[in-house]
């Protein structure tokens, strides 16, 4: 078993890190297999993303159908990540980051033997129930482990999937699904997922479970329910183009009515599944609103790149994944570095730099994004938008994450997740409609389907090439004004290094 430098640290003692100096062996080790875990399920999300027309090939099902292979899995997401909290207490985080890993890799086994379309839905369900809990139980795990001094750090080690996976989940996926066989886009999880499994084991020191807290079984069955609804009807409002109407309307309305009930239920009940009550404290609440306003932005604007790619410039979804590898290049610049001044100064000014820097290279998207425009120049402006990213969202996770005691960090890690998940639905299906409304207004009633369609024939696309840049820039333009709007509680985020938290406990020693 790798040993910490010293038995507070082993025991996960947040005081261990006061010093705020670097991540010791034993943070290191907790890293790598909670980075194991994350890679496997985020990677996963995009590698399936690119293997949807194919699938809906294989099974000879409607895309319309096998499109709940990727909805399903989002669904199960939102379903499970709201109990994450409960869960660690109650069984124990390690024990917990074990069961999702288990669950995930047991997902991914079954949905690599599916034998119809609705099988494999029921699959990718399985593997979202274990899916979702990975990234918080992980992120809870780390935290404990370097203490809040360090946490910049720690979040900047969790930031590398997280940003990577929408990079390299297309070249896998394209490789796979071109030259393997849509299967391996399933049983690629089983290698890593056994041994996160086994280093896991070996490595993540055992926490003892505090079932101080019943469930919140009210809370429980307003939120999870509340939150697949609303993704629900955001997919369903962008696959449709039009929120309004009642297939995408009806489930968005009751998504939001349960999700306002349960923030009610959170405000008032004793022991809610979610403490809303953190965002009381300052840190927190800016933390909360920059990531919320940020990830819908951004996660929107990413959108936009590897459709450009396909339908402008005619590039297959390999292509594409390989284009926009120059973000992750400049995030796994500027992310460690980040994590380091977060640590020393506070993330104020890291957050505000990095957030500087991705609404100039987004903006000159909207400048520059032309139906031959050269690929150095959007390739370069692609790494300096990951630089700034580096930068801007762990900051902003440590920011609401620094200033928590002990027993506060599940909660909170739980809560953040949900905010990102949500963000990123209500982003990408907001992006995705005015995407499809330029290219209308472009090209006609015909353009909305262009994104859709992917392949377009190549004498077509040159004749039309233009008018769809044209798209593009403009809901560039839109993406850079919601990222402007995230500078607003930005701007209240802590510029200096927070106090280790007074009501701080260690975790037990085994």
């Amino acid at each position: 078993m790798t040993a910490p430098a010293s038995p507070k640290t082993a025991a996960g003692h947040p005081e261990s890190a006061d010093s705020g100096g670097g991540l010791d062996r034993g943070v290191w080790a907790a890293a790598m297999v909670v980075v194991l875990g994350a890679i496997m399920s985020i990677l996963d999300v995009t590698v399936v993303n690119v293997a949807i027309n194919d699938l809906s090939r294989e099974f000879k099902t409607p895309l319309a159908t096998i499109q709940w292979v990727a909805t399903g899995y989002t669904l199960a997401l939102a379903t499970v990540i709201p109990i994450t909290g409960w869960a660690s207490a109650r069984f124990g985080t390690k024990r917990l980051y074990m069961i999702s890993i288990g669950l995930f890799v047991a997902g991914s086994m079954l949905a690599g033997l599916a034998w119809s379309a609705e099988s494999l839905i029921a699959f990718r369900v399985l593997q979202g129930l274990g899916g979702g809990m990975i990234m918080p139980a992980g992120m809870t795990i780390l935290t404990h482990a370097a203490g809040p001094q360090r946490v910049g750090q720690v979040m900047s080690v969790v930031g590398v999937p997280m940003l990577l996976g929408p990079i390299l989940g297309p070249i896998l996926g394209g490789y796979l699904v071109d030259d393997v066989s849509w299967r391996w886009i399933f049983f690629i999880n089983l290698p890593i997922g056994i041994v996160a499994l086994f280093l896991a084991a070996k490595i993540l020191k055992r926490d003892t479970p505090q079932p101080a807290e019943r469930l919140d079984i009210l809370g429980l069955l307003l939120l999870s329910p509340g939150l697949a609804s609303l993704i629900y009807g955001l997919a369903k409002g962008a696959e449709l183009r039009d929120f309004t109407e009642l297939e995408a309307l009806i489930p968005t309305l009751a998504g939001l009515a349960l999700t306002l009930a349960f923030v009610f239920r959170a405000l008032t009940a004793k022991n809610p599944l979610i403490d809303l009550r953190l965002l009381k404290r300052k840190s927190v609440a800016a933390a909360s609103g920059t990531m919320m306003l940020f990830m819908a932005a951004f996660m929107g604007a990413m959108l936009l790149m590897p459709l450009y790619y396909q339908t402008v410039r005619g590039e297959s979804a390999l292509s594409a994944g390989l284009l926009l590898a120059p973000q992750g290049l400049g995030a796994m610049l500027t992310m460690p570095v980040g994590g380091k001044i977060t640590d020393k100064m506070g993330p104020g000014r890291v957050v505000l730099t990095g957030m500087v820097v991705v609404v100039l290279s987004t903006g000159a998207y909207a400048g520059l994004l032309e139906a031959d425009t050269s690929y150095w120049t959007l390739g370069l402006a692609l790494f300096v938008m990951g630089m700034g990213m580096g930068m801007t969202m762990m900051p902003t996770m440590a920011a609401a994450i620094q200033t928590l005691a002990h027993d506060e960090v599940p909660r909170a890690s739980t809560m953040l997740n949900i905010i990102q998940q949500v963000s990123a639905s209500i982003g990408t299906a907001m992006i995705a409609v005015l995407l499809a409304n330029q290219l209308t207004s472009k090209l006609g009633e015909s353009g909305g389907a262009a994104p859709e369609g992917g392949k377009i024939p190549d004498a077509v696309r040159i004749k039309i090439a233009g008018p769809m840049a044209e798209a593009y820039q403009n809901t560039f333009l839109w993406a850079t004004a919601l990222l402007l709007l995230a500078f607003i509680p930005a701007f209240l985020l802590p510029r200096r290094k927070p106090a280790t938290p007074a009501a701080d406990t260690p975790m037990p020693m085994h």
